[in-house]
């Protein structure tokens, strides 16, 4: 099976081993987002709720790279490293998705990648 990597420098560049995106037997598998600003490579201030809206805004990002979206998304996954923020996390979450909404689990998390608070990744079914 033919494999597309998908990369877009409007996004923050991987900071692995992986690469942002990948498309495959008509599915796109996006790579966990924490909330870095593409153009510093540094983690958003401005607490929990910023860092959420750089991660939907990365993930659209790398959707659009795609020549996809979020309305595309069959499955999210979130991992937060303190689930009393899953309200907010799902307030949102409801700025970036529509009905009907794509399967999704949420998972506490010790820690995430450069002391981030929040991370998401995401399957698309264009």
């Amino acid at each position: 099976m033919k494999r597309n990597i998908i990369h877009t420098d409007r996004a923050p560049k991987a900071i692995g081993p992986y690469s942002q995106a990948v498309g495959a037997g008509g599915v796109i598998y996006l790579s966990g987002q924490v909330g870095l600003d593409p153009a510093t490579g540094e983690l958003v201030g401005g607490g929990f709720e910023a860092q959420a809206r750089r991660v939907f805004d990365n993930l659209r990002t790398v959707a659009e790279a795609a020549g996809s979206g979020l309305g595309a998304a069959v499955r999210v996954t979130i991992y937060l490293t303190d689930l009393a923020q899953f309200s907010v996390a799902n307030r949102v979450m409801a700025e970036y998705f529509s009905e009907p909404y794509p399967a999704r689990v949420t998972i506490g998390a010790a820690a995430l990648p450069r002391g981030a608070e929040i991370e998401v990744d995401c399957i698309l079914v264009p």
